[in-house]
């Protein structure tokens, strides 16, 4: 039975639940934006790699907010940032069908609707539920939850391409729109104080504990930022953004390239999604077992395999679909190891910050992985030195992961009690 100020088993699985279906939804907004790049440019004829360069802004942005938003979150609680970030995703994406400009799609697409995006987005809901969850716990939750935003894509892929074939673009953006709008009651399982079992007046309280001395949160980035397994973890992620963001932006043009329909990519990018939801909670899963940093070099290792195999292969819709699954695997199951990691090295005190900042690496790598793309795209006419990029990056990331240091290195409490010392 839990004790005071304990989640109850019942809220701490509603927890979870509400913070999966919340990723589910800004990640299925986030992960489709590639569907939308063809059918914006036939309407605005701004060209692909200005549309590509807009795309891209949004991917630091979302990565640029996390961090914000989480120190936000630490301070004053995940319910309000998720609300605030789903009307701002809302209105970016309604805004979209009525921008004609490259600034006005660097406006809803690459600021609004990516911030709005990133107050929703992994810092933040596995920052909430780590902090709330006993140690042993933390795992899988981080899995569970990731897992949700892998099932958003799953969902969303194919039903954006349907209303696209059927409705055309706008209508697409704006039922996306009105969806994002989901989240915002979904966000009441994670206000502050909730689930927390109540005291029985009949059973004495245990005493409470001294405060521990602590530091603040400036002095503890500074911390993180010193230390090479952190750094270690940024590199990294820095790839993994590289890697995703390419293909969530450019896929559907590679698909294109083969003389393949539009169903192709929306059917891969749903099948990257349904694997992920397998090889998340299989990261998940053997974080409590094996080292974390064992697990990240082997994801990024495959992932240079899986491109060379794809690169080889004949270019048929079978061939992108196996491809999907295989990658899909460790699509993001690189985020539970990587909070893990970050939760491990420095505690959980300020996680949705500091694993916020893993994030805005990884989303200066999608930065550069949408836009480049779009560049390679309009020099090249296709994006054959994008996908050797991607091998080379993805075996420099396997290789930085190995000298982390997998051990716990400093929580603020602590090197608050050795600075008085």
């Amino acid at each position: 039975m839990p004790t005071q100020n304990e989640m109850t088993p019942r809220a701490a699985w509603l927890l979870i639940l509400a913070a999966s279906a919340i990723l589910m939804i800004t990640m299925g907004a986030r992960l489709t934006t590639g569907l939308f790049l063809s059918p914006i440019n036939t309407s605005t004829g701004l060209g692909v790699a200005s549309i590509s360069f807009a795309m891209a802004i949004g991917q630091f942005v979302w990565g640029a907010a996390q961090p914000v938003f989480g120190a936000v979150a630490d301070k004053w609680g995940s319910a309000k940032v998720i609300i605030l970030g789903a009307v701002m995703l809302a209105a970016g994406m309604a805004l979209t069908p009525f921008v004609s400009s490259q600034w006005g799609l660097m406006l809803t697409m690459g600021v609004l609707t990516a911030a709005g995006a990133g107050a929703g987005s992994f810092s933040i809901l596995i920052g909430a539920t780590a902090q709330r969850l006993p140690a042993a716990r933390r795992p899988f939750a981080a899995g569970f939850i990731n897992a949700g935003g892998s099932f958003g894509q799953f969902v969303f892929a194919p039903l954006m391409q349907a209303i696209i074939n059927s409705a055309g673009w706008i209508a697409a953006m704006l039922t996306m729109a009105a969806t994002t709008l989901l989240t915002i009651p979904l966000a009441w399982p994670l206000r502050k104080g909730a689930g927390l079992a109540k005291a029985d007046p009949a059973v004495a309280a245990p005493p409470k504990p001294a405060d521990v001395p602590g530091i603040g949160l400036g002095a503890q980035i500074k911390i993180a930022l010193r230390d090479r397994s952190y750094l270690c973890l940024h590199a990294g992620f820095f790839t993994c953004g590289f890697h995703i963001a390419f293909l969530v932006t450019h896929l559907p043009g590679e698909v294109g390239l083969c003389g393949l329909p539009a169903g192709v990519s929306a059917n891969a990018l749903a099948l990257i999604g349904l694997f992920n939801i397998a090889g998340s909670l299989t990261a998940g899963a053997l974080s409590t077992r094996y080292r974390m940093k064992s697990l990240l070099a082997l994801m990024y290792a495959s992932r240079a395999v899986i491109i060379i195999a794809f690169l080889l292969a004949p270019k048929t819709a079978m061939t992108f679909y196996v491809f999907a699954g295989a990658l899909g695997f460790t699509w993001l199951a690189t985020v539970p190891p990587t909070a893990g990691l970050v939760g491990k090295l420095f505690g959980m005190r300020y996680l949705s910050t500091l694993f916020g900042l893993t994030l805005l690496s990884h989303q200066v790598g999608g930065f550069f992985g949408a836009w480049l793309g779009g560049l390679s795209f309009v020099a090249y006419g296709d994006f054959t030195w994008m996908w050797y990029a991607d091998i080379v990056l993805a075996l420099a990331a396997a290789l930085i992961n190995l000298p982390i240091r997998e051990a716990h290195v400093v929580r603020a409490p602590a090197m608050a009690a050795k600075a008085s010392a």
